[in-house]
């Protein structure tokens, strides 16, 4: 019996490594003959990096500008000329200082620094992983670290977040790392809005990060004021419309305008990068999850990607969450043979949460008992 075990991380609780690692110990108290394998996934955000190191790329890391501003050093993957970003781990919720959200000031001058420190290791292909973003500047501190100069009537070089944006007067943007011009990126998500109006960065991601109504409003007309001067330098793409723009506070919008980005699907890149199908080959039975199993997960978060695999290949899925709130009709269109709540063990959020990784072994115990 072997069992493939392809989770994306339990945010705040396991990582997929530490996913599977459980509900392998689970399983394989009540089946020694299992076999376990373990494919570490994500959906371009966190643990998108982990992935690649599972895969064989080496850890590397560098010292950015975290979000607002302080230094955080943030681990990227390499292999060859290819490297891996993680924009979370320069620019992401996670790493603001005491947590506190700044939605107006944060900036993502960080995922520039990491971009740059992937061009200095020699780096020709770069797949950029966004999510978790702090930040809704529309990629403008991405882009001032990677050259681009933003000032303000009086000549001074913008302060970093998306509020500062209204005050922008003049772009330059022949600064632009020349390297760039030779590079591949991919800008890895699954987010497809633009980057303004109601379904733009501010409106619906900024609320997220602190942001208050007035503040949706100001960030919106600050980031179409940016769009605006910056889509009259030489060279840029217009792309505010673009799907993916709207992605990480707006990175995407700036990767696809002037880094000459291109959008894939998140979970796609990754699957790509760990070879889940060739693993999925074989399979008795595939194990997939995340944290919490709801609609956004239908629209082809990382436990749908490794289904759509699975089934590919005529192979059993089932999936593991904290929570779901699929009905049983969702549950088999997304391709799921049955799903595994924590909140069916234990109720209480908190203490699930505290406790993932003890549940999960006892996932693992049922699943064999119930399935193997």
């Amino acid at each position: 019996m072997r069992i493939l075990i392809a989770s994306d991380k339990f945010k705040g609780s396991a990582t997929g490594a530490e996913v599977a690692a459980a509900l392998g110990e689970g399983i394989l108290s009540v089946r020694e003959d299992a076999v376990i394998e373990a494919v570490p996934v994500a959906d371009g955000g966190e643990g998108t990096v982990d992935a690649a190191l599972a895969a064989g790329f080496t850890a590397d890391a560098a010292e950015v500008t975290g979000p607002v501003g302080d230094p955080v050093t943030a681990r990227f993957a390499v292999r060859g000329s290819q490297a891996i970003i993680e924009m979370a781990a320069a620019s992401g919720l996670d790493v603001l200082p005491g947590g506190v959200r700044a939605a107006r000031e944060a900036t993502s001058r960080g995922t520039g620094d990491l971009i740059r420190a992937a061009l200095d290791r020699g780096c020709t292909s770069i797949v950029l992983g966004i999510g978790g973003s702090a930040n809704t500047d529309g990629g403008a501190g991405m882009l001032q670290a990677l050259g681009v100069s933003l000032r303000d009537a009086a000549g001074e070089e913008l302060p970093g977040g998306g509020a500062a944006l209204a005050a922008l007067a003049t772009v330059d943007v022949s600064g632009l790392d020349p390297r760039l011009a030779d590079a591949d990126i991919v800008l890895a998500s699954d987010v497809d809005n633009p980057l303004l109006g109601e379904r733009g960065a501010p409106a619906v991601f900024g609320p997220q990060k602190g942001a208050s109504a007035a503040d949706v409003a100001e960030l919106d007309a600050a980031l179409a004021h940016f769009a605006a001067l910056l889509e009259a330098q030489p060279g840029v793409r217009p792309s505010t419309t673009a799907p993916g723009a709207g992605a990480a506070g707006g990175v995407g919008y700036a990767a696809l305008a002037m880094l000459g980005a291109r959008r894939e699907p998140g979970v796609e890149v990754v699957q790509r990068l760990t070879g889940l199908a060739d693993r999925v080959v074989g399979a008795d039975l595939v194990i997939t999850g995340e944290g919490s199993l709801d609609d956004q997960s239908l629209g082809g978060k990382t436990p749908l990607g490794v289904a759509a695999v699975a089934r590919a290949e005529g192979v059993p899925v089932i999936a593991v969450c904290g929570r779901s709130t699929l009905d049983a009709a969702a549950v088999a269109s997304a391709g799921f043979q049955r799903v595994y709540a924590l909140s069916e063990v234990e109720p209480d959020v908190a203490k699930s949460i505290a406790n993932a990784k003890t549940l999960l072994v006892d996932v693992g115990r049922t699943v064999a008992r119930d399935i193997l």
